[in-house]
């Protein structure tokens, strides 16, 4: 997280970052939403392709200013994650392998009551590491 904590300070985004889905939401936020991991068994060292999925919330649903803070966000980061593929670590390699606009995000984890609908984007980072 502290990859998404140190684009946002150095972008100007006063940002709550989570490990994992949080308790409330309150836009600007990020969070862990899962993370899948491939293992390569072809050599003799096991390859780890991890990906982490991680969700930042923008504002409320059919918000210019959330839209436009999303595309500027997304630009940023992306060119951010380019220049710091080290970031998670000397031995691995870090990228954005894909972003996908949530329109309609709804925390459905959150009791009825605070499942407000959100404008979001999905950010897939990917890493490469040796066991």
């Amino acid at each position: 997280m502290s990859f998404l904590r140190d684009y946002a300070a150095s972008a100007g985004v006063k940002m709550q970052v989570y490990r994992a889905r949080p308790a409330s939401i309150n836009p600007p936020c990020g969070f862990v939403e899962g993370i899948n991991e491939s293992l390569d068994h072809t050599t003799a060292l096991t390859r780890r392709n991890p990906s982490v999925f991680v969700v930042v919330i923008f504002g409320i649903f059919d918000n210019g200013e959330a839209a436009d803070q999303k595309d500027a966000f997304v630009d940023g980061i992306i060119g951010w994650a380019e220049t710091r593929y080290h970031q998670a670590g000397g031995n691995t390699m870090l990228a954005i392998a894909d972003t996908e606009d949530l329109g309609n995000y709804t925390p459905e984890w959150m009791p009825p009551s605070q499942q407000l609908v959100y404008y979001a984007t999905r950010l897939t980072l990917e890493g490469l590491a040796g066991a």
